[in-house]
């Protein structure tokens, strides 16, 4: 992976097969894990499981067959 410019910051492009094998998409994210000069660990969020747990802490069951879709809750 290659380091470049974007803006005032630095990003990295994700090769394909690591996207594929973390099943990332758009708008997801990531947290840096471990970091050394040799590796870099990244583990993806994942804002609905954490969504559900929190539901549960409010005792709000959800529906057996829910699914929550981000682009379906965003749709204006």
């Amino acid at each position: 992976m290659m380091v470049s410019k974007w803006g005032n910051s630095l990003a990295v492009r994700l090769p394909k097969a690591l996207v594929e094998q973390l099943g990332l998409a758009p708008g997801d994210e990531l947290n840096v894990v471990e970091a050394s000069k040799q590796q870099l660990v990244v583990e993806k969020v994942d804002r609905r499981a954490e969504f559900l747990k929190q539901m549960q802490q409010f005792r709000w069951p959800a529906p057996e067959d829910y699914r929550f879709d981000r682009d379906e809750a965003n749709e204006r």
